[in-house]
């Protein structure tokens, strides 16, 4: 089967930074789904891992995590799946990616894509939808049904991948949504989405909250700078506030006062965690794409596809991973068909 690789840690601008490579099909082991992959999408996790060494012992490696497309055969412990599914999912950064024809995927951890979208749509999705599912529902102590209910939620960076559907997914839980953006652009995108508010994470964050009527915040979702919000959030958030992190710090953060004075929740999200350390609820994340499908097809939840590039190959990946890298992407950027 056809893979697009990368051999060694290079920069975007390396034409070599992703090749084409023939590898073999891969068989489907007892829990696995293998899927012939349709469209796959971009996250900040492939640049970051395609700047990255190559695991021990391994010439290469198939990056890849987010993908739609058809299930090609079945694990014999599998359940709940059928060979001609179409499924979406985001996968485990321990094993290939889906940058290739043909993907192994846990069944645990995949679901039926949205009947409503494409398949560039679906591939889209699942990344962000389960980091931010995660965050909000799983780490945090609140519910899509109404557990937002009477709260304030600051998104930093709105307008990325994960902020697209944080903005959305707060709102169904009942959250008054306050998301940031510098742009015109990215402005209107978070309204489009549902934000009830929009101020501009490049200037002081507390006189512009104050200007729309919040003195504090009960929940922040940094998606963007660990380092350079932590003091002003720790100010910002509310006694017994929840504060969400994604992004690894690149100093040492002071999780002393103002976050112990105030008891405020700290909360890391790393999606790929339940399928890496294969913990007891790994089934959650399948789950979790489910009810995005079931949200989605009932119009209660929009897809964040902003560009599709065609066809699969190392040029348009590479294309795709540049505009990731320049931080000025809105929504998710997908590519179909090989």
């Amino acid at each position: 089967m056809k893979a697009i690789v990368t051999t060694a840690p290079r920069p975007v601008d390396d034409a070599q930074a992703l090749v084409e490579r023939e590898i073999d099909t891969p068989a489907p082991g007892p829990r696995d789904l293998r899927v012939r992959v349709e469209a796959i999408s971009v996250n900040p996790v492939d640049t970051k891992l395609r700047r990255a060494p190559l695991p021990e012992g391994a010439g290469y490696r198939v990056l890849g995590y987010d993908a739609a497309g058809v299930v090609d055969a079945l694990g014999a412990e599998v359940e709940g799946f059928a060979v001609g599914d179409r499924v979406y999912y985001a996968g485990d950064v321990t094993r290939p990616g889906s940058n290739a024809e043909f993907q192994l995927v846990d069944a645990r951890i995949a679901a039926k894509a949205p009947a409503s979208l494409d398949a560039a749509q679906a591939a889209a999705l699942p990344l962000t939808a389960i980091t931010a599912w995660e965050l909000l529902f799983d780490r945090m102590p609140f519910s899509v049904d109404g557990g937002g209910t009477g709260k304030s939620l600051l998104v930093i960076g709105g307008a990325g991948g994960v902020g697209s559907i944080a903005i959305q997914l707060g709102k169904l839980a009942g959250f008054t949504v306050i998301a940031t953006a510098s742009r015109d652009e990215t402005q209107a995108w978070c309204r489009t989405l549902g934000a009830d508010h929009v101020v501009d994470h490049r200037e002081p964050l507390a006189p512009q909250l104050t200007a729309v009527g919040f003195e504090q915040i009960d929940v922040a979702l940094n998606l963007a700078d660990t380092d350079h919000y932590w003091q002003a959030l720790g100010e910002l958030l509310a006694p017994q506030g929840h504060v969400g992190l994604v992004v690894e710090p690149a100093g040492a953060l002071k999780i002393g006062d103002p976050y112990k004075a105030k008891c405020i929740g700290i909360h890391w999200e790393f999606m790929f965690a339940r399928p890496r350390f294969g913990t007891a609820d790994i089934a959650e994340q399948g789950r979790i794409l489910a009810r995005v499908a079931e949200l989605v097809d009932a119009g209660r939840l929009r897809g964040t596809l902003t560009e599709t590039l065609s066809p699969i190959s190392a040029a348009t990946l590479l294309d795709a991973h540049r505009r990731v890298e320049s931080g000025r992407t809105i929504g998710k950027i997908a590519l179909s068909g090989w």
